[in-house]
């Protein structure tokens, strides 16, 4: 690589925004190093946006707060502070994530001769197990009581109808939902398929049910769609002629719509998040003495059976017709 290049990259380096002070300060290389870890390493977005939050937290801390200015004087120590700190505040799960962001950036900057040994490697995380999930899940009723108050007079409402619906039915994660286009919503053996790129990589397929072909049907028919197959297939609301825009809809406003369709709806709002519809549906179709555990995770595209169960929240009401056994 020739000086004119080097100085060229060092350059363009030193003008990108948001860098952390200690990465900015340990030069041009930890800088290359710190940029395509989380551009080239890491595929899904979601785990991108996490760890970032997650590093920049802890650089932050371990400069302001243990009053570190260089990187190569993090230490194991400065790790174990900062995560015995988040666990007062974060559940055990959410606490390991920013462990593992910490290790896999400390290593990729170890196997770049960055850093001559990883700070994070032999600090432990918080121990957790867990047999079931904690998002909070909504009964049938409450489910269809939902979907039966939303409006279908507007494109708007449709749009939240079929998006939710989408969900419960398919058990779809919000990222994969939102990340269909047009062309995702297919005829195959006639009758409606819906292809969904969940988590991993992977393209996953499932037939619509008919309250969900109905929804998707009037929902792209309504907003005249059909032809946009390279489009997204949920989009957001243009503020000034409060019709669908051309921009897809994102994670945020999406849970900001079910927070509103709910309270609406008269349901209790505390707790209730795009992820809700997953394990309510999961939930729902397993209540049925026919269906098959197996066949659920297959339908929620999960690699172990476990994962499966976490979503499984029979045993709640299970547990609360035991307790009204208790007479006094």
């Amino acid at each position: 690589m020739t000086n004119a290049l080097v100085g060229q990259r060092t350059g363009v380096l030193e003008r990108v925004p948001g860098l952390p002070a200690l990465v900015a300060r340990a030069g041009a290389e930890a800088q290359r190093r710190y940029l395509e870890f989380f551009a080239a390493q890491i595929r899904n977005r979601n785990t991108r946006e996490a760890y970032l939050r997650a590093v920049r937290d802890f650089l932050g801390w371990v400069e302001t707060d243990a009053g570190i200015t260089d990187l190569l004087d993090i230490e194991p120590l400065h790790v174990a502070a900062w995560i015995e700190l988040k666990t007062r505040t974060y559940e055990a799960q959410s606490v390991k994530q920013k462990l593992s962001a910490l290790r896999h950036l400390f290593d990729w900057l170890v196997t770049g001769h960055v850093l001559s040994t990883n700070p994070a490697s032999f600090v432990r995380g918080p121990k957790f197990s867990y047999t079931q999930g904690k998002t909070p899940i909504l009964t049938p009723t409450e489910a269809r009581q939902l979907l039966r108050s939303i409006p279908t007079e507007t494109l708007v409402g449709l749009r939240d109808r079929a998006l939710i619906g989408l969900m419960v039915y398919t058990f779809a994660r919000i990222s994969a939902a939102l990340t269909m286009n047009v062309k995702d919503v297919y005829r195959k053996q006639e009758t409606l398929w819906v292809r969904l790129h969940e988590k991993g990589g992977k393209r996953h397929e499932m037939p619509c049910q008919h309250n969900l072909k109905d929804w998707l049907q009037k929902y792209i028919e309504a907003a005249g769609i059909a032809e946009d197959t390279n489009e997204p297939l949920f989009r957001s609301v243009d503020r000034k002629t409060k019709q669908l825009g051309s921009n897809r809809l994102d994670r945020q406003r999406a849970w900001a719509m079910v927070k509103r369709r709910a309270l609406q709806a008269g349901l209790e709002t505390t707790g209730i998040c795009n992820h809700t519809f997953r394990g309510t549906g999961i939930t729902v179709y397993l209540e049925n003495p026919e269906a098959k555990l197996e066949h659920a995770q297959q339908m929620a595209a999960h690699s172990d059976p476990k994962t499966t169960r976490l979503y499984d929240r029979r045993s709640d009401q299970v547990s609360l017709d035991e307790v009204e056994r208790i007479g006094i």
